[in-house]
């Protein structure tokens, strides 16, 4: 049998890992909080340096200054110290004397691990960054593999005291095995009750959500996981690492966080700041691509097949066809001679252009050269010494301008993609054998538009325009994009995501079961070719933290209808959770079921049909119970939200009021998306479930 964590609180004895010569009488717990207010001292002290900084004697000039201000600025808002959060949440006591070879940093040594580096006056390190190769047995050492390391200790907190400690024995060669359970500090701060946004998890990551959080910069990973197993607490925490481990190439290259909607980026926004990383950017899809404004919707079937990445094709034929040869040479007059290219040799370079991969916008910037290289050519034949100036010159003669416009004219993506959705001879010339008539009546506007700023252009035209600039003008990319609730995204959308990370990496997080757009991801190998990572690696999570065993147990019935083969969500946790399925006569009973909740500590949300959100707002109002909408923060006070079905996925509340199932699924344009999204809102809890139902449940969660 394994031996347990040992769990302390005040404790009066002594810690048997700690000094031997101390005395027996001592307090290990009162130790441990010294060095918290010590550590804390020190982080003080390190911002108050920063502050103290002098730039007047050391910038050249205003530029400069500017731009060193702002770091210092960055600088001293990262070495904030935050009360509620701890500073350091553990300690590892390596084995072995200074020279050892079994782990980087040790000998003997004692290592707090922590969200940020701290250190004192001397320079020694109080906390080590959790992301330190030094911290990195704190997630993965184990009886079986020790990795040098004797004890590691868990703190426990309560607001920002520290008032318990935990210890694990790793150095029992006669105990291999790694079946003791988690910890009790472990497993309460996993299922620590959740109000406001979303935390990190720095002092849980498992070895196996630490394995992908310290992967290279280099590659692509993609991670499937089901609810409640952490994945985009993973894919956060791998941006403040890979921010740590590459800090100067990123600094330049940049970094984003790509969520389904605001109430989702809203909900996440502060786990990197609480983390020190301050300088990662958030946005939607949308917003990459908002080119114009978004004022129309599309019906499913043609936002499918706007989404497909047919379409593609499609815009780069509509777009090249602007290209035709030369039928009239080209005469440049300069001074008293005339050069004459011929049409011939104008459709050379214009072929060569052509056969070459470069973007559009680009050949066409690169033709005058080529023509009037062409011209330099006969110069020089005839005994003239040309040089770079004069090639200039040429390029911006007028004859060469017109020949260039008339040959390559510029083109507009936004009125490419209006010409293709309203001229139905244009759609068809282009979409010839790629789309059949019956798709291409589906996405071509039933009315005329007089121009780009009329038009009702929907979130899948925005896609196509973001997909023609590119063709045109290469889009800036990014050193690392992380996509979350990837799933939903259509071939088209993952294409505009891919552009913006074509000399970068991706993390990539979603789970195919929680698919609820038409178009949703059938594969995850699929959807990293649409990025264009095909080298992309997929890795699976079914350790379920955070969704209660019953609930889990319950949603997963529906995986065989909405996910066949997809590996069910195991839940880890200790506490069971509360879950049960009530018949309701009215709004009444759902009100009072959320009433029922708020006696608990923490969050609660109230999960219905988009349709049904207006009248159990107005059931709330008149039962005098408070609520937010998505996004919003919960606070001591107000710790209900009532959420539409639709601004569920990535949410997760303590307790959750699910009503009306049937509706959920009905709300959807068809049964598979229904289910889905039925999946879920019942796996938005964290303790506790109550389903509330007047209508029968779908009959696939019949047990």
């Amino acid at each position: 049998m394994s031996t347990p964590a040992h769990a302390r609180h005040d404790d009066p004895l002594a810690d048997p890992h700690d000094d031997p010569l101390a005395d027996p009488h001592d307090d290990p717990l009162a130790r441990e909080r010294s060095h918290l207010a010590a550590s804390r001292a020190a982080l003080r002290a390190m911002r108050e340096d920063v502050e103290a900084l002098d730039i007047k004697d050391v910038t050249a000039n205003w530029v400069n200054a500017e731009v060193l201000a702002r770091q210092i600025d960055d600088r001293i808002r990262a070495l904030a110290d935050l009360s509620g959060t701890p500073l350091f949440f553990g300690r590892l006591d390596y084995l072995h004397a200074p020279g050892a070879e079994q782990a980087e940093g040790a000998g003997g040594e004692r290592f707090y691990i922590g969200r940020r580096h701290v250190h004192d006056a001397d320079g020694d390190p109080m906390v080590i960054d959790w992301r330190a190769p030094v911290s990195q047995p704190f997630y993965r050492a184990s009886r079986k593999d020790p990795m040098d390391v004797a004890l590691r200790r868990r703190f426990g907190y309560t607001g920002g005291d520290l008032t318990a400690y935990e210890d694990e024995d790793l150095s029992d060669p006669a105990d291999p095995s790694d079946a003791a359970p988690a910890g009790r500090l472990l497993q309460q701060e996993i299922e620590r009750p959740r109000v406001g946004p979303m935390r990190d998890i720095v002092a849980t990551i498992q070895p196996e959500q630490d394995e992908i959080v310290r992967s290279g910069l280099g590659g692509t990973v993609c991670v499937q996981g089901g609810p409640g197993t952490g994945k985009t607490a993973v894919g956060l925490h791998r941006v403040a690492y890979l921010l740590y481990a590459h800090r100067e190439r990123l600094a330049r290259t940049g970094t984003l966080v790509i969520g389904p909607n605001r109430s989702f980026l809203h909900y996440i926004e502060q786990v990197l700041p609480a983390l020190g990383e301050l300088s990662v950017q958030q946005a939607t899809v949308d917003d990459l691509v908002a080119r114009v404004e978004v004022r129309g919707t599309d019906e499913a079937a043609a936002a499918t097949v706007k989404g497909d990445a047919r379409m593609a094709e499609v815009l780069r034929r509509a777009l090249y066809s602007h290209v035709t040869m030369p039928g009239e040479p080209v005469v440049v007059v300069r001074g008293s001679r005339r050069w004459r290219v011929p049409a011939y040799e104008l459709e050379e370079i214009v072929r060569e252009l052509l056969g070459r991969d470069i973007r559009y916008g680009a050949a066409r910037e690169a033709l005058p050269q080529r023509v009037a290289h062409a011209v330099l050519v006969q110069m020089e034949r005839a005994g003239e010494a040309p040089d770079d100036r004069v090639q200039d010159a040429v390029a911006r003669n007028g004859a060469v301008k017109a020949a260039v416009k008339a040959v390559w004219p510029a083109v507009d993506p936004a009125r490419l993609v209006l010409r293709l959705l309203t001229d139905a001879e244009f759609l068809a010339e282009h979409a010839d054998g790629l789309l059949d008539g019956a798709e291409q009546r589906t996405i071509l506007w039933d009315r005329p538009v007089r121009g780009v700023k009329s038009a009702r252009w929907s979130a899948a035209d925005a896609v196509l325009i973001d997909e023609a600039a590119d063709l045109i003008q290469r889009t800036p990319s990014l050193g690392h994009v992380v996509l979350d609730e990837a799933q939903d995204l259509s071939p088209m959308q993952y294409r505009a995501v891919g552009r913006r990370c074509t000399t970068g990496s991706a993390t990539v997080l979603g789970d195919l079961a929680q698919g609820t757009t038409p178009w949703a991801t059938r594969s995850w190998d699929e959807a990293l070719a649409h990025l264009g990572k095909r080298d992309g690696v997929v890795e699976e999570l079914t350790a379920g933290f955070r969704v209660p065993t019953d609930v889990i147990a319950y949603a997963s019935r529906l995986l065989p209808h909405i996910a066949p083969g997809l590996t069910p969500v195991a839940s880890v946790r200790e506490n069971p959770g509360f879950f049960e399925v009530r018949t309701a006569t009215g709004a009444a009973d759902v009100v009072a079921a959320c009433a029922e909740l708020l006696r608990n500590e923490g969050s609660t949300g109230l999960i219905a049909a988009d349709a049904r959100v207006p009248a159990l707002a107005e059931a709330l109002a008149a039962a005098g119970i408070p609520y937010l909408a998505p996004g919003e923060e919960t606070t001591r006070e107000t710790r209900l939200t009532l959420v539409p079905a639709s601004l569920a996925k990535g949410l997760e509340y303590d307790y959750v009021v699910l009503d009306e199932p049937r509706a959920v699924v009905d709300g959807e344009p068809d049964e598979r998306t229904g289910l889905r999204r039925l999946y879920v809102t019942l796996t938005r809890a964290v303790s506790g479930l109550v389903i509330a139902h007047t209508a029968p449940l779908p009959p696939q969660l019949a047990g």
